[in-house]
């Protein structure tokens, strides 16, 4: 989030002030590059490790992190995220040698037990994964941000710039999923494991195009993100996520092109660094400010290092996958890192860190073997094959070298992954540590499973045997237990129905359990159509809605029944659904509970409720979706 001071600012002149402030940073910066000032003799990798906190029982995600952290007396290296149910741990900077991959994962690890044996306390868990396959859209309600200055100020000021009437979030995948929401909170979904480089200021725009060129491979081969809210999407479905969650445009009747706040890019780098903190001033509003502590210019003038804290403020409101970055190392000297935001959290730490030993060794090794990479690919194609990644992983087919097609795995197994080799022993990194870390990687790439592989089958098992929300809470349980045993997600066993424990549903809403592929009629349909309908699709009840999908009636087989009978009586050739469906049928809200739609079926004999919000038709519960879960429960006793 940047400086934690970041506030609104409140008026044109705040705003101006702020602004001015941030253009003396560019004018700072621009010196700095022009006089060498910046560290470039050493290179340093670091890490910041994203996580959500679920509950022990019903695995959904657990509002605590304030508490979590003051049980931990505020660990410098433990912060809070924007949601309730998320830390980030920020690890220790490491020089990009010897057993520094080693040293990452341990230290990871050590942090994360040090949260685990808090969260015993609270009955709870963390989960390692990019989107937490059991949060439910009302996860996302702007009661559950953290309670802090900076986060309202964040959420406030993307709302003010907010173009339409909502957020929304399209994706296809296996599924689909087309929602509104009231808030920017939906980016909260979103957790990752980002890597740092430090590069030298002369190799910055090398590397920086080289991280562009690796960002699809590198995502395809760690893909972790394929559900949202019980929906099959993208394989990394964080990456349009993110984009929507947001994405104050609106649509309009012409072609003027807008960028959205998170973006991979427009064209490769050129001349230098300063070139994406220009473009992101001159296209990007400021959102956040805050007191202008540091004339950035007379501390050039005084042969200081400025902090630039507008710039890095400004930076951190502008979310590109590869992110520069400013810094000043503990020696006084000032310096320049790539961040990678392209890797998802999880699935366990060996595989981030053998996804982190896999880029950086690439960025090393193609830097070492190519002078410049605009020579060898567009930018088109680079950012056309990260559109790919994001979209089928592992399964994805990318435009390379030369125009040359080929598949994920080909170009991982064959050709990146002896540069990543490479790469490493340029960087003196110790044998056994790229054997183990890349070993992850090649085993991963020649099984083709990965943790967003290994997701899709495993719950599109599940769905056939169980409800949604029973196969999410299996999946998230299995995910858990096999991060505990520290295997990589290439050697994990497929979940089963019987692995969850005392799964206990009586707290869910009726929207986590509610149907929501609906066959409907209108009013003037004719019987024998919804007679038709319900005989093939199997289904004892249909609701009626009129063209603005509001419920307005209810069919049963029961009422068909006696239609028919009556009907081969009276001789009637037709009759129309309005004239024998229950006008006011008994509805829910979606955010009732199902022991509260259980009690109101059993105390009006009713066979199904239909699910209402604001009139609109959203869902529907029947004794069916009961009985599933009665008959697993049975089983499980058994």
């Amino acid at each position: 989030m940047g400086e934690a001071k970041a506030v609104l600012l409140k008026d044109d002149v705040e705003r101006q002030q702020f602004v001015k402030a941030l253009l003396d940073d560019i004018q700072a910066f621009d010196y700095m590059l022009k006089n060498e000032w910046f560290e470039n003799d050493i290179t340093r990798i670091g890490a910041e490790q994203e996580l959500v906190i679920v509950d022990k029982k019903t695995f959904k995600p657990a509002l605590i992190n304030l508490d979590v952290l003051e049980r931990l007396n505020n660990h410098p290296q433990v912060v809070t995220e924007l949601a309730k149910f998320n830390l980030e741990t920020n690890l220790s900077p490491l020089v990009f040698e010897g057993n520094c991959f080693s040293e990452l994962e341990n230290e990871n690890l050590r942090l994360l037990k040090m949260i685990e044996d808090v969260l015993v306390d609270f009955d709870a868990r963390l989960i390692l994964t990019g989107i937490c396959p059991t949060l439910r859209k009302f996860d996302l309600d702007l009661k559950n941000l953290t309670d802090k200055p900076r986060y309202r100020a964040l959420m406030a000021a993307i709302d003010a710039e907010m173009k339409g009437s909502s957020y929304e979030l399209r994706l296809s995948g296996i599924d689909e999923i087309h929602l509104k929401h009231d808030s920017p909170l939906l980016e909260a979904c979103n957790t990752s494991f980002q890597v740092h480089l430090q590069v030298s200021q002369f190799d910055f725009v090398k590397m920086y195009n080289i991280a562009q060129s690796l960002a699809a491979p590198t995502m395809a081969i760690a893909a972790n993100s394929p559900i949202v809210f019980g929906r099959r999407l993208w394989h990394e479905s964080r990456i349009a996520l993110f984009q929507q969650s947001i994405d104050t445009r609106t649509s309009h009747d012409h072609l003027r092109e807008t960028s959205p706040r998170v973006d991979f890019g427009n064209q490769w780098l050129q001349e230098s660094i300063l070139e994406i903190y220009r473009e992101d001033i001159a296209r990007f509003r400021v959102l956040l400010g805050g007191k202008v502590e540091e004339d950035s210019i007379k501390k050039i003038v005084k042969g200081e290092i400025p902090k630039l804290k507008s710039l890095l403020m400004h930076n951190s409101t502008v979310y590109r996958w590869n992110r520069p970055c400013y810094g000043i190392s503990p020696n006084g000297k000032p310096h320049l890192r790539i961040e990678n935001r392209v890797m998802p959290s999880g699935p366990t730490v060996l595989d981030e860190v053998a996804n982190s030993a896999f880029w950086l060794g690439a960025m090393i090794g193609l830097g070492d073997q190519i002078k410049d990479i605009r020579d060898h690919m567009s930018f088109e194609d680079a950012r056309d094959n990260f559109g790919k990644a994001a979209m089928t992983g592992m399964d994805s087919k990318f435009t390379w070298f030369k125009d040359k097609k080929i598949n994920a795995s080909d170009l991982i197994l064959h050709e990146l992954l002896p540069l990543a080799k490479e790469g490493l022993k340029k960087q003196k990194v110790n044998s056994n540590e790229i054997d183990k870390y890349l070993g992850v990687i090649e085993e991963r790439t020649k099984s083709h499973m990965n943790g967003a592989r290994w997701m899709l089958r495993a719950y599109t098992d599940l769905k056939k045997k169980v409800s949604n929300d029973e196969a999410l809470t299996i999946l998230t349980s299995s995910i858990i237990k096999n991060q505990d045993k520290h295997m990589p997600v290439h050697t994990w066993e497929m979940p089963n129905v019987k692995d969850l424990e005392n799964y206990s549903p009586s707290n869910l809403k009726v929207q986590e359990f509610m149907q929501t592929d609906l066959f409907t009629v209108q009013k003037d349909d004719i019987i024998e159509l919804v007679a038709e309908i319900m005989d093939w699709r199997m289904i004892r009840y249909m609701p009626v809605e009129d063209k603005k999908g509001h419920l307005i009636g209810l069919i049963s087989a029961r009422l068909l029944l006696r239609h028919f009978t009556k009907a081969h009586l009276n001789k009637k050739k037709r009759t129309t659904v309005e004239e024998i469906m229950i006008k006011t049928p008994i509805t829910i809200d979606p955010d009732a509970t199902i022991q509260e739609a259980l009690n109101l079926m059993r105390t009006k004999r009713l066979g199904c409720l239909p699910v209402v919000k604001g009139g609109e038709l959203i869902g529907i519960i029947s004794e069916m979706d009961f009985l599933r879960i009665t008959a697993r429960l049975i089983d499980a006793l058994a």
